[in-house]
C-alpha cells in the first residue's frame, strides 16, 4: 500500500486534517455550533465552484468563502440564540450563489463530485503544502484564543462581565472552524464533513469530561478513522469518503453506550 506516491500522500493529508478537525471540532461540539460546521462546509461549495468559475483553484476559493461566511455569522449571532438564524441567513444565500456558479459552468459535473464527496486519493503534492500551511494556521489561532474560547464557551454570561468580548470570540473562532473545515472538505467533502469534524469530538466528549484528554481523544479519534477509512478502501475499493463516514458513526454510536453505562 505504501510503494505508491498517491498512498503516501492521502495518509499525511488525512494526518494533518485529522488532527486539526477533531481539536477544533471538540470546541464545535462543546459550544453547541455543530449545525455552523456543516453550513460552512456548504458555503465551501460555493467558493469553489466560483473559484473555477474564474479559473482559478477550488482549495482557495473553498478558504475564501468559508472564512468569509464563518466571520459574517460570528458577527451576525454571537449570542447562541441568534446563531441557527445568521447560519440559516448565511447558508441559504451561499446556496443560491453556488446553484448560479453552476448555472453559468455546466461543465463542472467531475470537479463538482469530488468537491461534495472528496477524493483524498488525489491529493499531490502542492495540496499537501496547503493544507500544512492552513493546519498550522488553525492550530496557532486556536492556541492563541483557547483560555477566551474556552471561558465564553462554559460561562459565557460571567466571561462577558469580565470583558470578554463574545462577538469577537465567535468571529475568531468561526474563521478558524472555516479554516479546518475547508481542510476537511478535502479528504470527505463538503456533505460529510461532520465526519471528521464533528464525529471524533462528540465520541470523545462522552468519553470524557476533562479539557485535556477530551482533546486528546477527539484527535485520536480521528486520526483513527482517517487512516482505517484509507486502508479499508485500498483493500475494498469502496469510496474513502463513505468508510470514514461509516468508521465515525459505528465510534460516535460505541462512545455513546460507554457513555451511558459509565454513567
Amino acid at each position: 500500500m505504501f510503494a505508491y506516491q498517491f498512498m503516501d500522500n492521502a495518509f499525511i493529508a488525512a494526518t494533518i486534517v485529522a488532527v486539526v478537525s477533531g481539536l477544533v471540532g471538540y470546541f464545535l461540539v462543546m459550544r453547541g455550533q455543530a449545525f455552523a460546521g456543516h453550513a460552512l462546509s456548504h458555503v465551501g461549495f460555493t467558493g469553489a465552484t466560483g473559484a473555477v468559475l474564474l479559473g482559478l483553484p477550488p482549495l482557495w476559493g473553498l478558504v475564501t468563502m468559508t472564512v468569509a461566511a464563518g466571520v459574517g455569522i460570528g458577527l451576525l449571532g454571537e449570542r447562541v440564540t441568534n446563531r441557527d438564524v445568521a447560519i440559516g441567513l448565511v447558508l441559504s444565500l451561499a446556496l443560491g450563489l453556488g446553484l448560479l456558479f453552476l448555472h453559468f459552468f455546466t461543465a463542472f459535473a467531475t470537479q463538482a463530485t469530488a468537491l461534495l464527496f472528496g477524493n483524498v486519493l488525489a491529493v499531490d503534492r502542492p495540496t499537501l503544502w496547503s493544507l500544512a500551511g492552513l493546519g498550522a494556521l488553525s492550530l496557532g489561532c486556536l492556541a492563541i484564543i483557547a483560555r477566551p474560547l474556552l471561558f465564553a464557551s462554559v460561562q459565557p454570561d460571567v466571561a462577558e462581565a469580565r470583558g470578554v468580548s463574545l462577538r469577537l470570540v465567535s468571529v475568531a473562532f468561526l474563521a478558524i472552524v472555516a479554516l479546518a473545515t475547508a481542510e476537511c472538505a478535502q479528504i470527505v467533502g463538503v456533505l460529510l464533513v461532520f465526519a471528521l469534524m464533528v464525529g471524533p469530538a462528540a465520541s470523545a466528549q462522552h468519553l470524557t469530561a476533562r479539557l485535556g484528554l477530551g482533546l486528546l481523544l477527539s484527535a485520536v479519534l480521528a486520526l483513527a478513522v482517517a487512516w482505517s477509512g484509507i486502508a479499508i478502501a485500498w483493500y475494498t475499493d469502496w469510496p474513502v469518503s463513505f468508510l470514514i463516514s461509516a468508521l465515525s458513526m459505528a465510534a460516535y454510536l460505541a462512545a455513546a453506550a460507554l457513555g451511558i453505562r459509565s454513567a
